[in-house]
């Protein structure tokens, strides 16, 4: 018979004798550790490879840390439902931290990309149940707020980042990339662990092992499809076939079998609610923006534009300030005019800002890409947290968690399907561009348009040949971005088509 810990609500704040404050640091602390994994390791990747080798594999190493992060982050938002938060993120940190160490003594890519795996599977669980735990400790009122805040995190992360992994490289070692995350983690860890307290119950329960089993090879199926379909095989090749059927009948299945488990992983009746499925399906859009925006930007300013990379990345981080800025504006506006409007507002701002992206060319210069980038964080900090916020607000305890990991977890697969669906699109019509245009003497192939990135290289091309190139990305990438225009009209509608709910004063935890 299993028994798993079911937290009681307390009837004060005192009863639990949280430290909130304590609590809210350590849990930023444990953000910031797992939001700045993606961006530091970007910037050390050049030295990672030259040291160990395997280029060609060289995009496993991101990959590899989203597809464990996403396959997992269902399970332990449900876990941490039926155990409490606290057991479930120390865990979780620990796996992190023990995949972080991996990290750094890697000894070849394979390596890199097994222990990789390991910290992403650690990863499923730092952001979701971070983010849980402050939505178990703050009232609606304060809730807003802090969610607005907590955002803050991933803009200083974009920032400081590439900063630490270009300066780790440099100077010292790219292992410090990893290992930097160890103080953080145990500071995270210690924090929680001593000053939350979580008032539960203990209550019978049935361990839904069927239905994690099914959804880890069901999404483990579909993100491999998203992450190799089209660069390690083609889509209409047997090995997308198979996986795109597979991940279909066995995710079908696994819908199937929730609607009959008594303690199902992932409760149907969530998706019955309308916030909840429009927020998700929001947040599905705006990961397809997010990785629109993020992927193929820098290729365009230092490509076509032929700016240096720094540049490249100020385009970015003119994202990454909008993002936060507009989090602690959502937190204010979600008390005074509630969830409707401020989503709204944050779906017209990813509307314009896709725009200024179609009207873009070399001409107008980078800071017209830093306009159209900062109108898109302005959007991202205005919807997600407001989404967030709103689901928790939709829920009780007993099923915050698996909420706010839905959330998530729809935004990781709408990047994942976005870098697939968009880059598609660009070597496609880059393909095609080619075939139409190119000079019969001088054939060019997709590597080509690598050359462009390369400024020493570039400057080598022939007046004709770079001609080629660059317009040929331009007018591909013009299609990428109309792309991004029709994903953000969905994310757009998805909230206009919210409910109109109560005033979120009006309901607490």
């Amino acid at each position: 018979m299993n028994k798993s810990l079911h937290r009681k609500e307390p009837e004060s704040r005192e009863e639990r004798e949280t430290k909130r404050p304590f609590v809210l640091a350590s849990v930023i602390i444990a953000m910031f550790m797992a939001a700045i994994e993606g961006t530091i390791v970007s910037t050390a990747m050049p030295g990672i490879v030259g040291d160990l080798g395997g280029f060609a594999l060289y995009s496993w190493v991101f990959s590899a840390y989203l597809l464990m992060q996403a396959v997992t982050i269902l399970i332990y938002g449900k876990l941490s439902d039926l155990y409490g938060r606290k057991p479930v993120f120390t865990i979780g940190i620990i796996i992190f931290l023990a995949g972080s160490v991996m990290c750094g003594l890697a000894g070849s890519m394979k390596q890199l990309i097994i222990y990789r795996l390991i910290q992403g599977l650690g990863a499923g669980a730092v952001q979701p149940i971070a983010t849980t735990i402050v939505g178990d400790m703050y009232t609606i009122e304060e809730r807003a707020k802090i969610q607005g805040y907590l955002a803050s995190v991933w803009g200083i992360s974009a920032i400081v980042g590439p900063l630490l992994g270009g300066f780790f490289v440099t100077y010292s070692h790219w292992s410090l990339v990893f290992w930097m995350n160890i103080p953080l983690g145990i500071l995270a860890m210690a924090g929680v662990g001593k000053f939350l307290h979580e008032n539960v119950e203990r209550k019978k329960v049935h361990i839904d092992y069927l239905g994690s089993l099914l959804v880890l090879i069901g999404v483990s199926a579909l993100m491999v499809l998203l992450i190799q379909g089209g660069t390690a095989w083609p889509w209409n090749s047997w090995e997308s076939y198979l996986l795109g059927i597979g991940s279909v009948l066995i995710l079908f299945g696994f819908f199937k079998h929730e609607s009959r488990f008594p303690e199902p992983l992932m409760p149907i009746s969530l998706w019955n609610n309308r916030l909840i499925s429009l927020s998700n399906a929001a947040s599905l859009t705006n990961g397809a923006v997010l990785i629109g925006l993020s992927s193929f930007l820098p290729t365009y300013i230092q490509g076509v534009m032929e700016q240096p990379p720094v540049v490249a990345g100020f385009t970015l981080t003119a994202m990454s300030v909008g993002w936060p800025i507009c989090s602690t504006i959502a937190g204010k506006l979600l008390l005074k005019i509630g969830f409707r409007p401020v989503a709204i507002a944050g779906g017209v701002a990813l509307f314009l800002g896709s725009l200024v992206f179609i009207f873009m060319d070399p001409a107008k210069g980078p800071v017209w890409a830093g306009a159209g980038s900062f109108l898109i964080g302005c959007g991202m900090g205005l919807t997600n947290t407001t989404y967030i916020v709103a689901i928790q607000n939709t829920v009780d305890w007993k099923t915050r968690g698996i909420a706010t990991a839905s959330n998530m977890f729809m935004r990781i697969v709408g990047s994942a399907l976005g870098a697939a669906v968009l880059g598609g699109i660009l070597n496609t019509r880059l393909s095609t561009y080619f075939d139409r245009h190119g000079n019969e003497n001088e054939k060019v192939t997709l590597d080509a348009a690598n050359i462009l990135l390369d400024e020493e290289k570039r400057s080598k091309l022939s007046s004709s040949v770079l001609e080629l190139l660059q317009n040929g990305l331009s007018f591909s990438l013009a299609d990428v971005y109309k792309g991004v225009l029709i994903l953000s009209i969905l994310s757009l509608l998805f909230s206009i088509m919210l409910p109109k709910a109560e005033n979120p004063k009006t309901k607490s935890r």
